[in-house]
């Protein structure tokens, strides 16, 4: 999973290091050996010379009854003389052992992870935090050579980490603070949406909880079959009409039914429909509006990338969405859907679909998922 990106960002981190140190170069300040000798602190030991007694401090002597040179005060003050010395030597080595690179080159160099990240569709949005963090680590900061790398990529594991720490939560045990607890799944055609809502029925039956299921897709051919073939393998009532038939009268039937026959949930199918469909978004609207579903939840097909995040994002304008599951999360190799879904809608990713089995629904892990991004 995401292993292209993966293989991809590291190259990008080994280039954009070879560049940083490239083009800093001429930020470093090379100090002559002269200066470098003459700063440097001799390491002979000091004498007293008589010419510092004589403006030394006085100690009075009760034994001599006299004032004499305070010899352990010049000592301290000669001891304080060479830390000094010392410590101006050490902030001019550290001018000359650091680098810098201002926010011009720092653009050009950029662009090179830029292009890796869009082309494995990354959303602009996540696209600019990351370059805003890093260029926060990077540009007139004085960098260690030996920290180059080890900052740029520290800096896009926290990124990546702050893209993915969105709040989650538990679905099971929130469909049990209700019954019956009402989720309406949406998506466009070929997300997934059916498979994933059969793999949603096998989890809560797994925690004890009884399934009613709505064919509430009465658009697309085959779409109520496709349910009814799920509905079957896992014992679980379908309530369904006919096809061209009002899709919210299904999802009120099913809801009525459940709660008649004491059900726990009900997963209400819906036909896949892009924003730009207007009859079939307005339809939308009204079995939301008619079945008054507890949770919304966007399916969405996580090899697509970018399309994945923009039809999540007018599916939340349309009708609202309240998280969202990733489908074939296996075969997804780039892992644009999900570094952004989730950043830009800010709502959460629950579920990875990984595979056509019902077993193959897979919590979302942030550490996982950077895991498999080389972090």
């Amino acid at each position: 999973m995401f292993g292209f990106l993966k293989e991809k960002l590291k190259n990008a981190v080994s280039r954009i290091t070879r560049k940083v140190e490239e083009e800093a170069k001429e930020e470093i300040v090379e100090a002559p050996k002269e200066e470098l000798k003459k700063e440097k602190p001799k390491k002979e030991k000091k004498t007293i010379l008589k010419e510092e007694l004589k403006e030394a401090p006085l100690k009075f002597n009760a034994g001599t009854l006299k004032y004499e040179p305070d010899i352990e005060k010049i000592k301290e003050e000669a001891t304080k003389e060479k830390e000094e010395k010392k410590g101006l030597f050490a902030k001019f080595k550290e001018k000359i052992t650091t680098k810098k690179i201002d926010s011009e080159k720092f653009d050009e160099i950029f662009w090179e992870l830029e292009m890796t990240l869009l082309e494995n569709n990354v959303a602009v949005e996540v696209i600019e935090k990351i370059k805003d963090d890093l260029k926060a680590k990077l540009v007139d900061v004085p960098l260690k050579r030996s920290d180059i790398e080890g900052t740029i990529e520290e800096s896009l594991k926290e990124s990546m980490s702050e893209v993915l720490d969105f709040e989650a939560f538990d679905l099971v045990k929130k469909a049990k603070e209700k019954k019956p607890y009402v989720i309406c799944f949406l998506g466009i055609n070929g997300s997934g949406k059916t498979t994933s809502i059969a793999k949603i029925a096998k989890l809560f039956q797994d925690n004890k909880m009884s399934v009613v299921m709505a064919a509430a897709d009465t658009f697309r051919a085959a779409a109520i079959e496709q349910l009814q073939h799920h509905a079957d393998a896992l014992g679980v009532r379908m309530i369904r009409h006919d096809y061209k038939s009002d899709a919210a009268a299904v999802a009120f039937d099913a809801v009525k039914h459940a709660e008649a026959q004491g059900r726990d949930v009900v997963l209400i199918d819906t036909a896949g429909r892009l924003h730009s469909n207007k009859d079939l978004l307005d339809e939308l609207k009204k079995v939301v509006r008619v079945a008054k579903p507890d949770m919304k939840i966007f399916v969405g097909e996580s090899i697509t990338g970018n399309d994945c995040v923009d039809q999540a994002r007018e599916f939340d304008k349309a009708v609202g969405i309240d998280a969202i599951i990733l489908a074939k999360a296996d075969i997804d190799e780039n892992g644009g859907a999900a570094l952004s879904v989730s950043y830009v809608t800010k709502k959460p990713i629950i579920y990875l679909g990984t595979g056509q089995n019902y077993k193959d629904l897979e919590k979302f892990d942030k550490e996982k998922v950077l895991k498999s991004l080389g972090f």
